[in-house]
């Protein structure tokens, strides 16, 4: 990959994801885009403008590049090409659109996660860039001081929409000589025999060239549950899923095993759009 987009703002979580970020751009020679989006409260439908005087707004950016500058001399971006950005707009928005325009191949973002209320009906920016980012989104939720892949959890029920986002899974593997662990979870509400789910699974592996991977049908209550605990049981680096990036009522309804895996799992989590 080429180039790594984090957004930051200034926490502790995005320093996380920073630091992992160096990580992975001094295995694969990557730059990292450093971005930080000056979200101003407004009055009513007023623009930024019309709220804040054109020193303070100064004063606001001047902050935030001074904390920026700081943070690109930080000992673990040594020999790293980094560069920053810093404009007014909304986090989300911001990170969606610099994306794009950078051309990131990947973006790598500190969460805390969400939880009640805020969980349901307001979401985590880190939530809503797994939702919608057409390129891998890595989320980071502790310190990794020595971040890797070794064991790579990629759970999925393996049917055909899986086959277009498995092949960046499998690249992504491949850089971190990983062993992908792939797990079927299967569930009372949607349950398979052994022999059938491996079945599937067979099937699904045969027409892709990868080597270093086992499968495993792990049963649990809900597909969530069963993919961290899954994890736990193996001491998994990472855990891994496609997103169908659901919107608006068939969201609410349906909901996303990977923006619930962002909002609990301790563990790093990397999703892939279908």
């Amino acid at each position: 990959m080429k180039k790594i987009l984090v957004p930051t703002d200034f926490s502790k979580h995005s320093e996380y994801a920073l630091k992992v970020a160096a990580q992975i751009a001094k295995k694969d020679n990557s730059e990292i885009v450093i971005i930080h989006m000056l979200e101003l409260p407004t009055t009513g439908s007023d623009a930024i403008s019309s709220s804040h005087e054109i020193p303070e707004l100064m004063l606001f950016k001047n902050v935030a590049i001074a904390k920026l500058d700081n943070l690109m001399n930080a000992p673990y971006l040594d020999g790293i090409t980094v560069s920053k950005v810093i404009q007014f707009e909304l986090a989300f928005d911001g990170i969606m659109n610099n994306g794009k325009s950078h051309n990131a191949d990947l973006i790598v973002m500190g969460s805390h996660g969400a939880s009640g209320f805020q969980e349901m009906f307001i979401g985590s920016n880190t939530e809503k860039v797994v939702r919608n980012s057409e390129v891998p989104v890595l989320v980071i939720k502790r310190e990794e001081n020595d971040f890797n892949a070794k064991d790579f959890v990629f759970a999925s029920d393996f049917s055909d929409e899986i086959k277009k986002p498995f092949k960046k899974v499998v690249d992504f593997a491949n850089k971190f000589n990983s062993h992908i662990h792939l797990v079927n979870i299967n569930t009372p509400n949607n349950f398979k025999s052994t022999s059938v789910a491996q079945k599937i699974m067979d099937k699904f592996t045969s027409e892709f060239e990868i080597n270093n991977y086992s499968t495993h049908i792990y049963n649990d209550i809900n597909v969530e549950k069963g993919i961290l605990h899954f994890a736990k049981s193996i001491n998994a680096d990472l855990i891994g899923m496609s997103t169908h990036g659901r919107k608006g009522l068939s969201h609410f309804f349906n909901g996303s095993i990977s923006e619930d895996l962002v909002n609990h799992a301790k563990r790093p989590v990397i999703t892939f759009k279908i």
